[in-house]
């Protein structure tokens, strides 16, 4: 039998490289030079591996998917998974594997050390020295003491930066959709609703959010100029959460008196980069991972991760598989589907701030292993708030941090169904909940509960949830509708309270209807709610 190979592409730990070969049971290369393969040679090398280990400097395209014949798991030795064309890997059958956790300290740290440099004009004036100069009265600074920090994001990273600037006697407000108030009041920080209340406040601001469609550029003009003027500013975390053009205007008219990134929109950054030309700009090149502890810990935990799944078939820290044995998988994959459309559907349907999550398992789900499967649930329901880096793995321990509890309960409740899934969302006094099962010979997952109301949805692409008088005619009005706005509907679930009463309808439909059509909805007074959920 041939030894497996492995390709270790981008420059990892000793650590990591002696792992993998520890007992001579992997063939593992290093790629040389230290900056990561190039898309074309890394295609002509992949087919006769049979995993990759990368950090951030290779891409693992589509294409280099495609051709990897052979390639049974990708690690990634860090966090992000930004590199990795994840659904390309589902689709050819290959694992994703990364390392959650394993930076935590280190990038909480340079952020801190960021906060301070900026507070004292460390590096400017370490350049001036060293220019000859002897400059103290332009490098006059501000204690960090009794001044207010803004956190955007309070997830792990997050959580260990208010620690330390609570430590240095720092006030800290934090902003994060999904954190309860009751995790807030145990991390000794302020929690505010409204992003736009927090910046006034902040003295230092430090972005910890995951890059989404709804966080790209969440600071932009308008925002950085709702900051306290000469307020400044720290992004450890995403390129594309700051605008870069809105920035450089910041800095330049004084409305923001410094700024310090170690993350960039594109990276590394041009050389025309605009920003390069301001003297209140700290750069690092993307050095939140960058200590050898961190390093260390990431080399060694993803090259366990590859050696489990090479060699005993044990999935570890997967991105697009849960962790779990290939018997119990075969067993619990059609729920794990079932269960991420529940959480997705859920999610779509909650507030964003919430208490706790009620995982229900019914008829002959009571006797499945439920880990994996509350574990793809809360995937679902916390990828609006985390992002692509929200995995099986560290969900459990994103929604610790979120101060989200979870309950599961096993009912003996007789419905109509042999198995099914419930899944209950509450937020203070409110509640919002969400059904599922399975029908015919092929197992075809359906919504069947939503808010205690019996439906049939097929939970895959754009549903569109409306709430409305149930009256004659209704269904051929809301038909003719969006027939008129161009929106085909392939199929629809009614539900009502009572006759002539609030009633629920579903829509499976062939495209999201946009903000234009669901105002237009609401404008018909026989329809009180609207919303597109997305599958």
């Amino acid at each position: 039998m041939q030894t497996p190979k492995v390709l270790v592409a981008d420059p990892v730990s000793q650590s990591c490289v002696d792992e993998l070969a520890a007992g001579g049971l992997l063939d593992v290369t290093v790629y040389p030079g230290g900056k990561g393969v190039p898309e074309a040679e890394l295609i002509t090398l992949i087919p006769e591996y049979s995993a990759l280990v990368v950090r951030s400097q290779t891409k693992v395209t589509a294409a280099v998917l495609d051709a990897a014949k052979n390639l049974k798991a990708v690690g990634r030795a860090g966090v992000g998974v930004d590199n990795v064309n994840v659904d390309a890997a589902t689709k050819n059958g290959v694992i994703v594997m990364n390392t959650p956790g394993g930076n935590t300290i280190s990038t909480a740290e340079l952020a801190f050390s960021l906060i301070i440099s900026l507070a004292r004009s460390i590096p400017q004036a370490d350049a001036s020295m060293k220019a000859g100069r002897w400059d103290r009265k332009n490098f006059e600074g501000v204690e960090l003491y009794n001044k207010t920090l803004g956190i955007l994001g309070m997830g792990r990273i997050g959580t260990e930066l208010a620690r330390r600037a609570i430590a240095f006697g720092m006030r800290v407000l934090a902003y994060d959709p999904y954190l309860s108030a009751t995790k807030a009041r145990s991390l000794q920080v302020e929690l505010l609703e409204d992003l736009d209340q927090l910046l006034p406040q902040a003295d230092f601001l430090s972005m910890h959010m995951p890059l989404t469609p709804e966080t790209k550029h969440m600071l932009d003009e308008r925002r950085l100029n709702l900051l306290k003027k000469g307020a400044r500013v720290v992004n450890c975390a995403r390129g594309g959460l700051i605008d870069e053009a809105a920035l450089k205007d910041a800095l330049e008219s004084g409305q923001v008196a410094a700024a310090a990134l170690d993350v960039y929109e594109v990276e590394p950054p041009p050389a025309d980069f605009p920003l390069r030309s301001l003297a209140n700009i700290v750069f690092t090149p993307h050095l939140g991972a960058s200590t050898a502890e961190a390093q260390e810990n990431v080399g060694i935990e993803i090259a366990q991760s590859i050696r489990a799944a090479i060699l005993d078939g044990e999935i570890r820290n997967a991105v697009n598989m849960p962790s779990i044995d290939a018997k119990t998988f075969a067993i619990v994959k059609p729920y794990l589907t079932l269960g991420d459309k529940l959480g997705r559907f859920a999610a779509q349907l909650a507030p964003n701030r919430n208490d706790r999550v009620v995982i229900t398992y019914g008829g002959k789900a009571v006797e499945l292993p439920t880990d994996a499967i509350t574990r793809a649930i809360l995937t679902g329901f916390l990828r609006h708030a985390g992002g692509e880096e929200v995995n099986s793995v560290n969900v459990r321990s994103m929604a610790s941090t979120l101060g989200l509890n979870i309950e599961e309960v096993k009912s003996s409740e007789q419905t109509d169904f042999n198995e099914w899934l419930h899944v209950a969302v509450y937020s203070g006094e409110s509640k919002v909940s969400v059904g599922g099962t399975f029908f015919g010979a092929k197992n075809e997952p359906r919504i069947v509960r939503v808010n205690s109301q019996p439906v049939e949805v097929t939970p895959s692409g754009v549903v569109l949830l409306l709430e409305n008088k149930d009256r004659p005619g209704i269904v051929g009005h809301i038909g003719t509708l969006l027939g008129r706005e161009n929106v085909n509907i392939a199929s629809m679930s009614l539900s009502r309270d009572a006759a002539g009463g609030r009633a629920l309808t579903l829509l499976n439909v062939d495209s999201a209807p946009d903000q234009g059509v669901i105002d237009r909805l609401l404008a018909e007074g026989d329809i009180y709610a609207a919303r597109v959920i997305k599958l």
